[in-house]
């Protein structure tokens, strides 16, 4: 690594690490950074818990003002936030930040102003649901068009915003998290049919369950396993029951091993609303599982999947499409097969040594200007 590298620092700017897909791709970013000889520093506003554990090595710091300095104003309090996180940068002196998630973006173009930190921000969500309201939308035009870099997930995502923002964006993509690169299972897939997600009204875990139960009869060896956690845990357990399908329904929470207990399965269900560039989605194509996604608006389901290619794209919210895929899914393993395989080139797309030095690239090209 050459000296010139070695004197760069690069910040990363994000509301927590707590385990999700966004928090996921900054950590593995961070630490691809580090071991290309790069000084990084993770800044976050909270530190909450069960979060994603920070590399050796790179610093953390946290952003949010102390709790005995909290005002009753909530306007008196954001402008203390903004000073700290100016304060930091001031302190800190990192060539480049790397914001993400709504108000982070803003946050990080404002207080970077003054200093020699250069701000880059990213949008991973659906950007309607990251700036939804006229203001805030107006407002992303004008700070965006002040970073020094801004970085989308999807081709539709740029239409949201106005030309400008949109021509100087780029699209790059989130590199496969290493635990998924294997080789694809070839033997006998179990009978279990799987999902990875926050247990919330987005995900739509109910339409799998509705789904599920008006092919119980059809296929009776079958079980839907749904990973992960959330405030619907609770509702998802009793709708379960009410269609009789407490014992077909498992809910193992949050589990480390997620490819391991997934790998083998004979279907993935990705039915959410809304996502960015979904991580479960890329990491159950990467095994090479048949899966079944909705389109949802942001394009995050296109950029990853052709529809009969490599699995199945249904719209979003139909129940009904998500019977006849599964169905058809089901019933004809070799099929679902066929997609699995195709499937498992994501390994290859979106592997970390391909898509790691696409980032650096673009800092690289930002840095040197």
């Amino acid at each position: 690594m050459s000296e010139k590298n070695e004197r760069k620092k690069i910040a990363f700017y994000i509301g927590s690490l707590r385990k999700g897909g966004a928090e996921r791709v900054f950590v593995n970013l961070a630490d691809y950074f580090q071991s290309e000889g790069y000084r990084v520093v993770m800044v976050t506003q909270y530190q909450k818990e069960e979060e994603y554990d920070l590399p050796d090595g790179i610093v953390r710091i946290l952003s949010d003002i102390e709790e005995e300095k909290v005002s009753a104003s909530r306007a008196v309090n954001f402008f203390k936030r903004l000073n700290k996180l100016h304060v930091i940068w001031k302190e800190q002196k990192p060539d480049l930040v790397l914001s993400c998630i709504g108000k982070n973006n803003f946050m990080a173009v404002v207080t970077a102003m003054g200093t020699k930190t250069k701000a880059v921000v990213s949008v991973v969500g659906e950007a309607k649901e990251e700036y939804p309201s006229k203001g805030m939308r107006m407002l992303a035009d004008v700070l965006f068009s002040c970073a020094a870099g801004i970085v989308l997930q999807t081709e539709r995502s740029r239409s949201f915003f106005c030309g400008k923002v949109g021509k100087k964006a780029v699209i790059l993509p989130n590199s496969l998290n290493p635990a998924f690169i294997r080789p694809r299972y070839a033997g006998a897939r179990e009978k279990k049919i799987v999902s990875v997600g926050r247990m919330d009204a987005n995900k739509n875990h109910e339409m799998q369950l509705r789904a599920f139960a008006a092919l119980k009869d059809k296929y009776p060896e079958y079980s839907l396993v749904i990973y992960g956690d959330g405030e619907l845990r609770s509702h998802i357990e009793e709708t379960a029951a009410a269609l009789g399908l407490a014992e077909r329904v498992l809910l193992p929470g949050v589990v480390q091993d997620v490819a391991v207990r997934i790998e083998r399965a004979s279907l993935f269900l990705l039915t959410s609303y809304s996502e960015g560039v979904s991580n479960a989605l890329i990491e159950a194509l990467a095994l090479g599982l048949p899966v079944i996604a909705t389109d949802v608006p942001s394009g995050g389901t296109e950029e990853l999947m052709e529809d009969g290619v490599n699995g199945l794209v249904i719209p979003a919210g139909d129940q009904e499409a998500l019977e006849r895929a599964m169905d058809r899914l089901l019933g004809d393993p070799v099929y679902a097969d066929g997609l699995g395989r195709e499937a498992a080139k994501m390994q290859e797309r979106l592997a970390p040594e391909r898509v790691n030095p696409m980032w650096k690239s673009y800092f690289e090209g930002i840095l040197d200007k």
